[in-house]
């Protein structure tokens, strides 16, 4: 992982210029950079004003609102606006819009409406690319490019449309090359569902019953690497003509695509932070939680993300949408409390957050987000949020360049992972990205700095400690790596348990010499299994046959801990007591303090700086 060294931390906003008249634009500028912002990200949505019909194209507003931004000090982030392509485009191809699983169109009237595998949308995509990066790409305002908007987002990665039928089969005939391997590796002769040729494998989502696990896994593969081709196209045109950074903005608990894949092609990995919306939309967390973090969101999910797509960037990433204030789109919408917004740019920045920008500079009075707070109301006053955004820039200038260390703990985080166990969870409490987070939450109560790891990691370096919980199948130069590292590397439950077709390993999961899966059991959330030391095991348990130690065994007699020199095995998923306890034991020191160069503490478990509060 590359850690950017000495960087100062800057902040930045979301603008859209064709949303205001011309007249506002310099005010607005100036008002930002006395503000104390320094970055702008301007187009993603404006295809329509850019070419409001095929090949004629109105550059007029944009190269003024460009000169008008860049004027008053602001660096642009140039974004290409193919996340809403426009009505006309719609027309011309009728086909390009994704289906959902129950085989209905999802049509235009909002954005994301287009499907990832259709090949004549993302040469439209190529085009607008390529002619925008001919204009800009060299402009002296523009200082990165944004790539599309939010992939995934709506849950748009999964199109079962007849356009993403076909495609689907042409990856298939590329990947197994006869229709005869292909029945081999998924099975097919379970339930007589061989095919005799490829253009008779319909997608997995209008079946009797569940689909064979392997078809579905198939899928999600072929689903990924569609999202993963499409950015590459954008990519690939786009890096001819500048020498500005590229990144995309990524989401909040979006797993249906792989991050890292997409992020290989890319500069830095940014994404688009909102606190209170995804602990009311998107967290597992309780209902007393959730009350009582309701204006301030839960810490953990916050932190987790920024150490992901740190490890997606490489090392370098950014907070591209700062929530602000109460958003539109959650099943309640609080408002912060006092201090929140600057809090959560703090955070962002311990985790090493080069940029924050916020979403959005003004709040819109029409549309779909005119309920989303900006920086400013509707009137043009400052709101709560822009207040702090503007004390804390002051506070920022204050700090010295900052680097981060790398964390001596660390945990593999694998999407496919997410894949298999959506497609059988055997447990409908089954959740991989819950098991994951369970885990970060616990290293971070137990006062660990965490990096997350691909799995196509190779080398762990000089790091206590690795987890590698719930890997669905092992990639060899992972496997190997967890046999040469000299630290800790814990694993289970549930790794290893499967082959990359989808079936049980021959000698058995987890696929480490003298360990043995023999069984599994899922837990009712009702019938938790006891520990003798406290905490229990929930949801998942195993049978275990092994040479290894047992370190702990519950009161049944099973073994739920065993260890074999530096291998660590857990053969249950325990409760926040069981794993507290647990990483006790496995940690060697209490806490973990990262440092930064000029001797400026930071802590990236409470954000909490050597500057004045």
């Amino acid at each position: 992982m590359t850690i950017p060294k000495n960087h100062k931390p800057a902040l930045g906003v979301c603008y859209y210029p064709e949303h205001w008249p011309e007249a506002m634009w310099g005010d607005d500028a100036t008002r930002m950079v006395a503000m104390g912002l320094s970055w702008v990200r301007i187009g993603e949505f404006a295809w329509s004003r850019i070419e409001p019909q095929p090949s004629e194209f109105r550059w007029d507003w944009l190269d003024r609102a460009i000169q008008t931004l860049g004027d008053a000090g602001l660096k642009i982030i140039m974004s290409t606006p193919t996340a809403t392509p426009p009505r006309w485009m719609v027309d011309r191809y009728p086909d390009m819009v994704a289906w959902d699983r129950h085989g209905r169109p999802r049509g235009f009237g909002s954005r994301r409406h287009y499907d990832f595998s259709h090949a004549e949308y993302r040469e439209e995509c190529v085009r607008i690319t390529t002619i925008l990066g001919e204009r800009y790409g060299r402009n002296p305002h523009v200082h990165a490019w944004q790539l599309d908007n939010e992939y995934g987002c709506h849950d748009t990665t999964l199109s079962y449309s007849p356009v993403a039928r076909a495609a689907f089969q042409d990856w298939l005939r590329d990947k197994y090359k006869s229709v005869a391997a292909l029945n081999d590796r998924w099975g097919n002769v379970f339930w007589s569902m061989d095919y005799q040729r490829f253009d008779q494998i319909e997608l997995p989502n209008l079946t009797v019953t569940e689909p064979n696990p392997a078809h579905a896994m198939d899928f999600r593969r072929f689903a990924s690497s569609q999202v993963v081709a499409f950015n590459a196209a954008q990519e690939a045109a786009l890096r001819p003509l500048t020498d500005a950074p590229l990144l995309h903005n990524y989401m909040g608990r979006v797993t249906d695509f792989d991050h890292f894949a997409v992020g290989a092609n890319l500069d830095i990995a940014t994404w688009d932070s909102y606190p209170l919306g995804f602990l009311e939309d998107r967290s597992d967390r309780d209902v007393d939680f959730k009350r009582d973090h309701r204006r301030c969101g839960d810490p953990d999910f916050q932190a987790f993300h920024h150490d992901l797509y740190r490890a997606v960037g490489k090392g370098r990433w950014w907070v591209m949408e700062q929530q602000p204030g109460p958003v539109n789109w959650a099943p309640h919408n609080p408002e912060p409390a006092p201090g929140m917004v600057r809090l959560w740019a703090l955070e962002a920045i311990a985790h090493g957050a080069e940029v924050v920008c916020f979403f959005r500079w003004r709040q819109a009075p029409f549309a779909q987000e005119q309920n989303h707070a900006g920086l400013l109301r509707p009137d043009g006053k400052l709101s709560e949020g822009g207040d702090e955004v503007a004390a804390l820039a002051n506070e920022l200038a204050g700090l010295p360049n900052l680097s981060i260390k790398a964390a001596r703990t660390a945990i593999v985080f694998d999407y496919a992972s997410q894949w298999a166990w959506e497609v059988q969870p055997q447990d409908a409490q089954f959740d991989y990205f819950r098991l994951v987070y369970d885990l970060y939450c616990g290293l971070r109560r137990a006062g660990h700095s965490v990096d997350i790891l691909p799995p196509t990691t190779t080398d762990f370096g000089d790091r206590d400690r690795i987890f590698i919980p719930g890997l669905f199948a092992w990639p060899q130069a992972l496997r190997a790596a967890v046999y040469g590292f000299s630290g800790e590397v814990v694993m289970g439950p549930r790794t290893g348990s499967r082959t990359d077709d989808f079936k049980f390993p021959m000698t058995l999961p987890p696929g480490l010499a003298g360990l043995k899966v023999t069984a599994v059991e899922t837990l009712r959330a009702d019938a938790h299994v006891t520990l003798q030391d406290g905490g229990m095991i929930q949801i998942w348990r195993e049978r275990i046959e092994s040479t290894w130690d047992v370190v702990e065994a519950d009161l049944d007699g099973r073994s739920v801990r065993l260890s074999n020199g530096h291998l660590i095995y857990w053969a249950g998923w325990p409760d926040a007591a069981a794993l507290d306890r647990w990483l006790g034991g496995t940690a060697s020191d209490a806490r973990h303090r990262e440092t930064v160069s000029g001797a400026t503490s930071i802590d990236y478990m409470t954000a909490s700086f050597s500057v004045s509060p």
